[in-house]
């Protein structure tokens, strides 16, 4: 194509490659990047580009590998924009890294040369395989030397040696012009001889040479660990201390100058490649005052090489010296739930990203997660079960919900997908309730992360009566204020709520809890969008310092505890893969991923065809009924297709993806039949085999959450005047005066200043329903029916001691609401 043909190229039809380069460049850049072309362009009266278009160029970074600039090319090339035009804009820019993506070369590079982590001694070869349209030339460069005698594809080390680690490029030339590949990385690792016997890994996984040695070090001193792994491509790093990654620690060398006491702890690393992860053992690093050579327990001997000042401080007991370390867990448990899909009430998006990325984080503070997506009532039930029996003395317990919602009389109710419409408390899970068991537990520290709205329920007159022990280790973390609603941010993605949406930019910090659920109700408060309209509220009655990167020191389980441990590490094992060998000379492969705990994905590769086939295809079928799985979500090229939108780029490509939702509603083992259709070079017809599979109770399946609730359940419902477990029915009076009017939805008025409608009468629950008008977010309410015509007279006065000591325990939380 010549040039001109090649300017007047709408930017649309870019390649894929091409525009992929482009991007990155454009994403990465600071002060030359995909914000600097948006000026320029908006400022061209040839195209338009308004603030609000770059506002929703810039919510691209929340989607899974979302691209502001692509989002910007596209709208640019929508009104014409051609290749020419672009090139004009970036020349302008001074961006050459984004000239060059532009540039056409006539050379096409094949292979890329990939980094590598090898042992001092062994082969390595990197390799750079082009075609041109005439003949080409290869040049390696180490970093900007050109590498003597490396004019050919492959750059070969036999053997590679320590002084060969670096960075390598290869230029190919054709003619007059020239391309560069990629940058390669060359890891050279000097391990002992009888490390080095070791042959280098051919599955892609890291394998630890390495390891971090504990140290003992005064304050003042320089730390230094090392961890080392090869593997190919090189394999990534992370340094993590106390469970809690290091910020900018993403080296296999880690130092630290002038060590200070907080730099005390367990480090270990983190090895990433291929998908394949790995850690380096576990080691203590302590860091003592000048004053302390030596601490032992139950007394401490103090040793002094030379005379020096010391405060009283530094001769401490035993006892002191251990009551001032930093607070510990004896097991962290979180508990997410997700409810979006909702059967009688207006759907949500924000949970299911909102519970995968909570997820991910709270892994890493290693907390035991059990991730839920939309449950009924009983099933939400029995996974609060489930997760009280893991709790026991000195245990970290997190309860995160997002979904529909409502709050009455100081008392939030998290509603499930089956709830009716309308719904009261005898549906829904009261919180409060499940504290008061936590409490019974003793856990160390109950932190409630409530995702949901907190409007009043009027079709609800039951007033809770949970007695709750005064304990200094309670944190409720709202994501609204009382009486108000949580909002969703509208996309044409999958986006975060506002609340996640900044409580995970702060969720790894060590900082006491309360501390940290500041800051976020701080950054939320500068968002535009919900300002004056959702607010974090924090409630707290915590009395230390406890975070939750707080180590975990186990403490003596019972055997009881033990097995509920054991049980739930079994709940979230994934099936093995499965190699299924036909008849005819197919294999197929066989491998199973989690999205969540209860989502499980399935997908199939074929392995090995032989040569009289033409094409074959192997199809899942046959489910059980229970999981209702649409067949047309089935068996799909791209996990897009399945409606799993958050492990693409995680999993193998050319698969063919099935996606099960609702694992817990599996009554048997998991059973079904692969369908194996061939096409022969020698047939016409389709020649079909089957196989049947069985994986068994896979991940929560284990579980059994939809069994049918305990009637003893001490959790059945909150112990309330009038609720189904103390009371036959509610009486026939109030059931006409909720029934007897027709349901009534809120009327809505325009609010100019956020272009949002809003509802005028008492809306409940959680996360979304109402849509912007005009705008990029989505402010919602339920469209549950609204309330009678007249207000209803619910009585609230009470004589009960109980009820006293109730409110004053409530009362006696600490309270914020940060506007």
């Amino acid at each position: 194509m010549s040039d001109m043909n090649e300017n007047s190229l709408n930017i649309n039809f870019l390649k894929e490659s091409a525009l992929k380069r482009l991007c990155e460049s454009l994403d990465k850049a600071n002060n030359k990047g995909w914000r600097k072309l948006g000026e320029m362009v908006k400022n061209d009266k040839r195209f338009k580009m308004s603030v609000d278009d770059m506002d929703m160029c810039s919510l691209k970074v929340l989607e899974v590998d979302g691209s502001p600039s692509r989002a910007m090319l596209k709208l640019m090339g929508d009104q014409g924009c051609v290749v020419g035009d672009l090139t004009e804009f970036l020349q302008k820019m001074g961006h050459t890294d984004a000239l060059q993506c532009l540039k056409p070369s006539g050379i096409q590079i094949l292979v890329q040369p990939q980094s590598a982590a090898v042992i001092a001694g062994h082969n390595l070869r990197l390799s750079c395989c082009a075609v041109g349209s005439s003949p080409i030339q290869f040049q390696w460069f180490r970093k900007t030397e050109e590498v003597p005698h490396s004019s050919s594809p492959d750059l070969v080390f036999s053997p590679v040696q320590v002084k060969d680690a670096g960075f390598y490029i290869c230029r190919v030339n054709c003619g007059n012009t020239c391309v560069f590949s990629h940058w390669a990385q060359v890891d050279v690792l000097d391990v002992p001889p009888k490390c080095g016997l070791v042959s280098q890994p051919s599955d892609g996984r890291p394998r630890v040479l390495i390891q971090p040695h504990p140290q003992r070090l005064f304050v003042g001193d320089s730390l230094f660990l090392e961890c080392g792994a090869i593997g190919r491509p090189i394999p990534q790093y992370q340094w993590y201390r106390n469970g809690i990654p290091i910020k900018k620690a993403t080296k296999r060398k880690y130092s630290v100058q002038g060590l200070m006491p907080e730099h005390q702890g367990r480090y270990r690393c983190e090895i990433c490649c291929n998908s394949e992860r790995t850690w380096s053992n576990e080691v203590d690093v302590v860091v003592e005052s000048p004053c302390h050579s030596e601490m032992k327990t139950p007394g401490i001997s103090i040793h002094i090489s030379e005379a020096m000042e010391c405060s009283e401080d530094d001769f401490l007991t035993s006892e002191q010296y251990y009551s001032l370390e930093k607070p510990y867990a004896t097991d962290k448990v979180a508990l997410l739930i997700g409810n979006l899909t909702y059967r009688n009430h207006p759907q949500l998006k924000a949970p299911m990203v909102d519970v995968y990325d909570l997820t991910n984080l709270l892994r890493q503070l290693n907390f035991k997660v059990v991730s839920l997506l939309d449950l009924t009532e009983s099933e939400m039930r029995n996974a609060v079960e489930e997760f009280l029996s893991l709790l026991h003395k000195g245990v970290y317990g997190l309860l995160y919900y997002a979904g529909h919602g409502y709050e009455n009389f100081g008392h939030s109710f998290m509603v499930p997908v089956d709830a009716p419409n309308p719904y009261r408390s005898a549906n829904c899970l009261c919180v409060q309730s499940i504290l008061k068991l936590m409490q019974e537990k003793e856990t160390g520290l109950n932190v409630f992360l409530l995702d949901m709205c907190r409007k009043r329920n009027l079709h609800d007159d039951v007033m809770p009566n949970v007695m709750l022990k005064v304990t200094a280790n309670i944190v409720f973390g709202y994501a609204t204020c009382q009486d108000a609603e949580a909002f969703e941010l509208s996309s044409s993605g999958f986006t975060n709520g506002v609340f996640i949406k900044f409580l995970k930019g702060r969720l790894l910090e060590d900082e006491k809890i309360t501390v940290l659920l500041d800051s976020v109700a701080e950054d939320m408060g500068q968002f535009d969008p919900t300002k004056g309209k959702q607010a974090l509220e924090i409630r707290s009655s915590l009395s230390e310092r406890r975070s939750l990167t707080d180590p975990i020191r186990p403490g003596e389980y019972s055997h009881p505890a033990q097995a509920h441990n054991l049980h739930w590490c079994k709940a979230h094992e994934l099936p093995e893969s499965k190699i299924l060998d036909f008849e005819c000379g197919v294999q197929i492969k066989m491998d199973f991923a989690a999205e969540f705990s209860n989502v499980l994905v399935i997908y199939t590769s074929i392995v090995k065809k032989p040569e009289e086939m033409a094409s074959c295809q192997a199809h899942i079928t046959n489910l059980p009924l229970e999981l209702d799985v649409d067949p047309k979500l089935m068996n799909k090229e791209t996990l897009e297709e399945t409606g799993s939108f958050l492990l693409t780029g995680s999993l193998p490509q050319h698969c063919l993806y099935t996606r099960l939702s609702s694992i817990q509603k599996l009554r048997d083992e998991l059973a079904f039949t692969v369908c194996l259709q061939v096409q022969f070079n020698s047939l016409e017809d389709l020649v079909q085999w089957n196989m049947d599979v069985n994986i068994g109770k896979p991940l929560t399946a284990k579980l059994e959450l939809n069994r049918p609730t305990r009637k003893n359940s001490c959790q059945l419902t909150c112990p309330m005047p009038h609720s189904p477990s103390t009371s036959p029915s509610h009486s026939p009076s109030s059931d006409r005066r909720f029934h007897s009017h027709g349901p009534c939805f809120p009327q809505l008025h325009a609010n100019p200043y956020l272009n949002v409608c809003e509802p005028l009468c008492g809306a409940i629950g959680g996360h979304g329903g109402f849509k912007m008008c005009g705008g990029d977010y989505t402010y919602p309410c339920d469209n549950v029916p609204g309330s009678p015509s007249t207000p209803l007279s619910i009585p609230i006065e009470t004589t009960d001691d109980v009820d006293d000591m109730q409110n004053e325990f409530m009362n006696s939380l600490q309270f914020y609401n940060n506007p």
